[in-house]
């Protein structure tokens, strides 16, 4: 009796592994390899990022697309994004949605990161409002950001913000939504207004104590003998870091103009983000590319793995909650 009770559980005991075995092999079909790397996750679409800012771009105009939000718009955005950033994505899809914001989750295969967009419900209407899109990791903590003001406007520096995205972890993207040149006088010039959807998104993250980058685009004849002008804008708060990476673009064969050891033209003092994180004494930089260090291709990826230099170390900083 008892070898064959001994039998019965040595049996039992082999076919549950059998069953366990069974098990694995078939989720690892059913997932494609069981080492096939990141996947997107449920409700991600994938994309390729820079693919998907260039359509967005390719419809800015200078004659078209802005319109100019309300005081209530602009501060229920950068709440919704300050939501989303605290891992509240249900609440922040709810207020953003009030003000005709989506919020999706892509899964960019080139990172091979997931972000949350937030966008614009009119972007792709016949009157785009402009009012812009962050991209938010949703893989690690909020740690920094990059801010680009002037798409299409300042050539590339969308494309260069991406590459920024891409190289460090914990970034946002906050990506003006219309030319600068697009509304009523300079009412699209998002780096030199305070009322504008850009800046009360800007004013948030520097709120929460994320330090930015800002990139720019200047003429050839903006600052002749360099490739770049780097600047704390209005506060001194990202001296270490500016000197970071005015070094890091040196290396990468860039000469650089180091606003805070002589005179250079486009320094930002005046620039608003800069002036909001010099409120919150955070960190901000302001960078100006000539053409030649933003084209596309080897000179823009030598900008970014500069510029990575400092998001890295930011990456790496305390604070920050985890966006689910």
């Amino acid at each position: 009796m008892r070898a064959t009770r001994s039998r019965i559980i040595t049996i039992a005991t082999i076919l549950l592994v059998i069953a366990g075995v069974l098990t694995a092999v078939l989720r690892v079909t059913r997932d494609g390899g069981g080492d096939s790397g990141p996947r997107p996750g449920s409700g991600a679409q994938q994309v390729d990022l820079a693919r998907e800012v260039a359509d967005f771009t390719s419809r800015f105009g200078a004659d078209r697309g802005y319109r100019q939000p309300g005081r209530a718009d602009r501060t229920a955005i950068a709440e919704g994004v300050g939501l989303l950033l605290d891992g509240h994505r249900e609440q922040a899809e709810h207020l953003l949605s009030q003000r005709d914001f989506t919020v999706r989750t892509v899964f960019d295969r080139v990172s091979e990161r997931r972000y949350a967009e937030v966008a614009d419900r009119t972007d792709a209407a016949a009157a785009p409002r402009g009012w812009g899109r962050v991209y938010v990791d949703l893989d690690h903590p909020p740690r920094w950001s990059v801010q680009i003001p002037h798409p299409v406007a300042d050539l590339g520096t969308e494309q260069l913000g991406v590459r920024a995205l891409r190289d460090s972890p914990g970034g946002t993207m906050v990506l003006a939504g219309a030319h600068r040149k697009a509304g009523r006088g300079n009412s699209a010039d998002v780096a030199h207004r305070r009322d504008t959807v850009f800046y009360a998104i800007c004013a948030e993250l520097a709120r929460r104590g994320m330090p930015g980058v800002q990139l720019h685009g200047m003429a050839a004849s903006s600052a002749p003998g360099y490739d770049v002008v780097a600047s704390t804008g209005a506060g001194s708060a990202g001296r270490a870091d500016g000197r970071r990476l005015a070094d890091a673009l040196g290396t990468q064969g860039f000469h650089v103009c180091r606003s805070w050891v002589r005179d250079c033209p486009l320094e930002g003092r005046e620039n608003m983000e800069g002036r909001a994180a010099d409120a919150a004494n955070v960190p901000f930089l302001h960078v100006e590319f000539a053409p030649e260090a933003r084209a596309d291709g080897a000179p823009a990826d030598r900008a970014a793995t500069a510029v990575s230099e400092v998001t890295r170390r930011w990456a790496t900083a305390g604070g920050g909650a985890r966006v689910q």
